[in-house]
């Protein structure tokens, strides 16, 4: 059966669809990707500087959803779910683009919470690396928000959603207040918690593994890497990043305050590098209702 998820967040919005087996023996073999999709929706530009989202974002955001729908049935997508997440919660008119999103596609549309958010991810996180034993900070760098999660031993101890995001920080909505916010609450983290190992998430960390002197051995990037690639892509036009590192017009803006985010985690984490297994919450979501089936069908 195909099941599938639609993750809206406020930089890219994305339609994964996977295929699931429950009766495949091999564990690993039972999920396989079968189709993804990104769109540089950039929810977050419009609501980070006005507050809601505008009538030409919410045109674009009505026929993606649209397209998503035919995908789905192209697929024969059996379950969904679709997920909305920063730029959703703070519009004004949010709601109201859900409730026509329904009639016009019949899709429910949920805005889930930060702490909803950190969750799927680390249920998904712990289940696919080694971070059963010992402290785990896995950081997830969105458009509008920060999700910080503290793994202990496995078990999901702390998380916090702060309000800091590349297009928050690019729209000049990040007050010093926030930026403090997040200083005490990573490095309260670290004084009550020993040698924890940063783990990250969203588009902008796994870039900069992709283009860093990283070691692909252990998947992770040093934080000596990090201000390496903040010093060469900081002072460059949005031009010449695209045409240094090839990167799209909606990456070459916001990899830097993103990298400078992943900096300052490191430094208040007292961690030396960040872990990139290439997770995302479109992932965590598909993967969850794979999790369902399977339950289901151990009932029958």
């Amino acid at each position: 059966m195909n099941l599938a998820s639609i993750d809206i967040g406020s930089n890219g919005a994305r339609l994964l669809i996977k295929s699931f087996n429950r009766y495949c023996a091999v564990p690993e073999k039972r999920i396989k990707k079968v189709m993804f999709v990104r769109i540089p929706l950039r929810l977050g530009k419009d609501v980070f500087a006005a507050g809601k989202v505008s009538g030409e974002r919410e045109y674009m955001l009505m026929h993606m959803m649209k397209g998503f729908k035919q995908f789905m049935k192209l697929y024969r997508v059996e379950r969904y779910r679709a997920c909305a997440t920063s730029a959703m919660r703070d519009a004004t008119n949010g709601k109201a683009i859900m409730k026509k999103i329904r009639h016009a596609t019949g899709i429910e549309l949920e805005i889930i919470k930060g702490s909803e958010e950190a969750q799927l991810l680390c249920n998904n996180l712990i289940e696919k690396t080694d971070s059963n034993r010992g402290n785990f900070a896995y950081i997830d760098v969105g458009g509008g928000s920060t999700e910080v999660s503290l793994i202990h031993d496995g078990v999901l101890a702390e998380s916090h959603s702060f309000n800091i995001g590349t297009l928050r920080l690019l729209s000049g909505k990040v007050t010093e207040e926030e930026k403090e916010d997040l200083k005490r609450g990573l490095s309260d983290y670290a004084s009550k918690y020993s040698d924890i190992k940063i783990i990250g998430s969203g588009g902008n960390i796994n870039k900069l593994y992709k283009i860093g002197q990283t070691d692909k051995k252990t998947q992770e990037i040093s934080l000596a890497e990090l201000k390496r690639l903040y010093g060469i892509l900081e002072p460059m036009t949005i031009e010449e990043r695209i045409a240094t590192f090839n990167l799209k017009d909606d990456r070459a803006d916001v990899i830097v305050p993103a990298a400078s985010i992943f900096i300052h985690a490191c430094e208040y984490l007292k961690a030396n590098a960040v872990r990139v297994p290439n997770i995302s919450l479109a992932d965590s979501i598909v993967d969850g209702l794979c999790k369902e089936e399977l339950k289901n069908g151990s009932r029958d």
